[in-house]
């Protein structure tokens, strides 16, 4: 074999994974926006144009007012299990972020003043005033970044397996799958490509990571994330987050900042270790920690009953 044989063979082998992973995308059939949720068909879906970028919601209850707030990749359906009970005391919100779940999908960064701002908005244009943010994961790390800009329009903050640690990498932690696919998604070109590779068994194993039992992931919520993510778009908008994680944790230097009541929540399986989550109550003025048991870092699907619980509780319900 020549020298431009074997070169060109070597290209051929590079770049044939990568044609075969944008023809793969490019037939993907888009999904049906739902417009009814699967697991409650009384509550309507809505949308808001916050900052020219549609957001996905929900509006259910009575009672103050409590905004949820989902974690990465997912969307407002992680609390499937949680909202039909907390609704019986608060008025309740959840939405989708920008790039997740049925929201627009903007060709932006996805870095946190991204989400923060979006969330901010969505208080605004919804005049919601006296809320309690309750968020898990990034959901959590918004609404700790959220209480450090001193908004008039939250009255506590329940952070839930905050992601602000490990330069954004924490999702990695959750198996090999995870780590695996995580750590290529960050190298240009192949992250692209993997990506594009994506199935509903390599997403299945990856949330896995997220729960102490594989069985907390419903059937219904592993097709609606699934089909989520095969919108046009989707996949570039993810990987922009993932390549931009680090910046959680930069953006927690603010933490210092809170002035308002803030309940810390870990289930004593997520991915955080205990010194990062030591770290956050010593740095948030006042901060009080609950530990959930057997709980992982999708803990609203996990130990759905601790999280409304602590809600409950919290929110002087």
């Amino acid at each position: 074999m020549n020298l431009t044989t074997c070169l060109l063979s070597i290209a051929a082998f590079i770049l044939l994974p990568v044609f075969i992973s944008m023809l793969m995308e490019a037939l993907r059939t888009p999904p049906q926006t739902p417009e009814r949720l699967y697991w409650s068909r009384n509550i309507s879906i809505q949308y808001v144009d916050i900052n020219n970028i549609s957001i996905r919601y929900i509006k259910t209850g009575q009672g103050p007012n409590l905004v949820l707030l989902h974690t990465l990749r997912t969307q407002l359906d992680i609390f499937e299990k949680v909202i039909p009970e907390l609704a019986k005391d608060f008025t309740l919100y959840a939405l989708d972020y920008p790039g997740h779940g049925f929201s627009d999908i903007p060709k932006t960064d996805y870095v946190p003043e991204l989400f923060v701002n979006t969330v901010e908005g969505f208080l605004d244009e919804l005049n919601i005033e006296n809320a309690t943010l309750a968020g898990v994961s990034i959901g959590g790390s918004i609404s700790l970044l959220l209480a450090a800009r001193h908004s008039e329009r939250i009255k506590n903050v329940i952070a839930i397996n905050p992601y602000d640690y490990g330069k954004g990498r924490g999702i990695e932690r959750g198996n090999f799958v995870a780590w695996l696919i995580f750590t290529l998604a960050r190298i240009p070109v192949l992250g692209e490509t993997v990506m594009r590779f994506r199935n509903p068994l390599l997403e299945k194993l990856i949330l896995q990571g997220g729960v102490t039992d594989n069985s907390a992931l419903t059937t219904n919520f592993l097709k609606q994330v699934w089909d989520a993510g095969v919108r046009k778009g989707h996949y570039r908008s993810f990987i922009n987050l993932i390549r931009n994680a680090y910046r959680w944790e930069q953006a927690r230097t603010k933490y210092g900042q809170i002035k308002l009541p803030v309940l810390l929540v870990y289930g004593d399986k997520d991915w955080s270790h205990e010194q990062e989550r030591t770290r956050n109550l010593e740095d948030i003025p006042g901060a009080k920690l609950e530990m959930v048991s057997n709980g992982g870092h999708f803990l609203s699907l996990d130990q759905p009953g601790e999280v409304i619980k602590l809600i409950k509780q919290y929110a002087h319900i």
